[in-house]
């Protein structure tokens, strides 16, 4: 009992770690599509891969639009106008299979507090569903219930498109 709960502190402490302490204040530069953005951080151009949901796909080569694709793209365009200082918070793995900075995005208001976390909101308007990779899960249980209650709500593309 007592190694297991060792373990369970040791996994839960990395967890903690990874998301707060790994973060940065980066500016918006383009928004590729709803799950993907373009930001300038530390000095360099990087692509983000917003941890935790996946919005319709509109730009995967030799795939076509997917239903509310387009409207996802918007809707993450409107929270993360060019410009628009956010902070990044890292989970476990940094990097994707692409090469791309997996992050939770956060609006802020003097590049510490946040406002409104990009990631959970896309989701919330019912322009997402959750995508759980582990160990990138920190807050998987929380994008699972966002999306429920968008569905039961009926919005975004759990109005217009078919499961």
């Amino acid at each position: 009992m007592l190694a297991i709960m060792l373990l369970t502190n040791v996994v839960a402490g990395c967890t903690d770690r990874a998301t707060s302490s790994s973060s940065g204040e980066a500016t918006i530069t383009h928004v590729v599509d709803g799950d993907t953005i373009d930001v300038r951080i530390g000095g360099r151009d990087e692509r983000v891969r917003l941890i935790g949901i996946d919005t319709p796909e509109t730009k995967k080569p030799n795939t076509p639009i997917e239903c509310y694709g387009p409207e996802a793209s918007a809707f993450t365009a409107s929270l993360l106008p060019v410009g628009t200082t956010v902070l990044i918070r890292r989970d476990v793995v940094g990097r994707d299979d692409y090469g791309r900075l997996l992050g939770y995005v956060y609006l802020t208001t003097d590049g510490d507090t946040a406002t409104m976390f990009v990631n959970m909101e896309i989701v919330r308007q019912g322009y997402a569903t959750p995508l759980s990779i582990e160990p990138n899960s920190t807050f998987a249980s929380d994008f699972v219930d966002a999306a429920r209650s968008a569905e039961d709500a009926g919005l975004g593309l759990w109005s217009v498109c078919s499961p």
